[in-house]
């Protein structure tokens, strides 16, 4: 069977930038119709749509691997920081700042990330990405500033929207150990335990119920802005790994703030269209990224969704099935070169 070495930036990138597309243009419909809403409240329906679009995303186990017991934990930790924390902390901070610079305040979501991974699994980050960094950490700060000249309650807000993008990263460090499972079956847990949450925090503070065109309109969002957005998210996860997935993720703000000028929303200085520069450069050294090296691949057994034209997969099949099909498989140590990031396969230390 022919081999086919893919583009690993090409084929994650667009998955990540789908993610970011359904997830930025999310942000400035939460503020437009969680108005007088309740965080708590916000942050379940949210995710009550999440779920119901996970039902429809599940696949059958012979094309994709399903959840263990032992993903028990993480999947608990991963509702916690992801659909419980991130959100709640972007409904407040959205009634108290404006779409468009919490929109950009997002982008930071991808160097927590993007340092979390290298501290727990071992990323590469080399000095590309550390400026990268460095330029996304330098236009939220400038955020800050834009928004402190508001008033404080704009820079409060603001810092609410700082918190969600800390507790989205340690969620997106999280679901990079889950990234080969069933993403719908994935989302589906993930969604069900915050709305659960979320919805029994909103009754015990005595939140305002919404009103019908309201809850509609925020489960419609969360459909497609948490929930078809976090399966394309960790298919790009799979693809080239938490650190890349993050850092393309990081156009979303841009998308989001887009979205609120459109909405008609004015305002923010000079500081505000600076930050958002220095963001934008930032996810642009991210995207240009080239890393290829003789590596090696030990023997490995696992389970996940996979095809045999990568290059990885070569065991065999007395038939060979057609497409994307998943099964605990083997692969033989071998060493080649060849681009590469660091996905399910290419985890070896530099």
């Amino acid at each position: 069977m022919a081999r086919r070495l893919s583009n690993p930036v090409l084929m994650g990138g667009l998955l990540a930038l789908l993610a970011a597309a359904l997830f930025g243009l999310s942000t400035p419909f939460v503020q437009w119709w969680g108005k007088g809403l309740g965080a708590f409240t916000t942050a379940g329906l949210l995710y009550a749509g999440a779920a119901l679009a996970a039902l429809f995303m599940r696949r059958p186990p012979e094309r994709e691997a399903r959840l263990q017991r032992s993903d028990a934990g993480r999947l608990l930790a991963m509702a916690f920081f992801g659909a419980v924390a991130g959100p709640v902390a972007l409904a407040w901070g959205l009634q108290n700042t404006s779409g468009a610079s919490a929109s950009l305040m997002l982008t930071l979501e991808a160097v927590f990330t993007a340092l979390l991974a290298w501290r727990l699994y071992g990323e590469t980050v080399d000095r590309r990405v550390v400026f990268a960094m460095l330029s996304l950490l330098a236009g939220g700060v400038l955020l800050a500033l834009d928004q402190g000249l508001q008033g404080d309650a704009q820079l409060l807000g603001l810092l609410a929207v700082l918190l969600a993008t800390a507790a989205w990263g340690v969620d997106n460090t999280l679901s990079r150990g889950v990234a080969d499972r069933d993403p719908g079956q994935v989302v589906l847990v993930k969604a069900t335990l915050g709305a659960l949450a979320t919805f029994t925090l909103a009754w015990l503070l005595s939140e305002s119920v919404p009103a019908w065109s309201a809850a509609m309109a925020l489960l419609a969002v969360g459909a497609t802005g948490y929930g078809l957005s976090l399966r394309f998210y960790l298919l790009a996860q799979r693809r080239f790994g938490a650190a890349r997935t993050g850092s393309v993720f990081a156009f979303a703000p841009f998308i989001g703030a887009a979205g609120a000028f459109a909405l008609g929303e004015r305002g923010g200085g000079s500081l505000l269209w600076l930050g958002g520069a220095l963001m934008l450069a930032g996810v642009v050294l991210h995207l240009a990224e080239s890393h290829e090296h003789e590596h090696v691949h030990e023997e490995l057994d696992h389970e996940h969704a996979h095809t045999h034209d990568d290059g990885h997969h070569d065991h065999h099949h007395d038939v060979f099935p057609a497409g994307p099909h998943s099964h605990a498989h083997r692969h033989s140590a071998v060493v080649h070169r060849h681009p590469h990031v660091p996905d399910l396969h290419h985890l070896h230390r530099h």
